[in-house]
């Protein structure tokens, strides 16, 4: 079941969120093709303070990314090496 959450003010499911890292995280990314739900990382985002979600994701097929995401602001992190 997807859960919608709002990041910097707009409505994402685990997909959008997802999407939304990876096209931050530039060099073409964009697309997902399956996603985890969404969770609370239970931290604060290290530029503005805001609330981080955590999302995992599969961008291709032979990688799985946990990537974070402040709901105020642009920040954004993955566990990509």
């Amino acid at each position: 079941m997807d859960q919608n959450r709002v990041v910097q003010g707009r409505m994402v499911n685990p997909k959008g969120l997802a999407e939304l890292i990876e096209e931050a995280e530039g060099d073409d990314r964009g697309d997902v093709m399956e996603a985890t739900e969404i969770e609370d990382a239970e931290r604060e985002c290290p530029e503005c303070g805001g609330d981080v979600l955590q999302v995992g994701y599969m961008p291709n097929v032979s990688e799985f990314v946990t990537g974070l995401k402040c709901q105020e602001c642009d920040w954004h992190e993955t566990d990509r090496e």
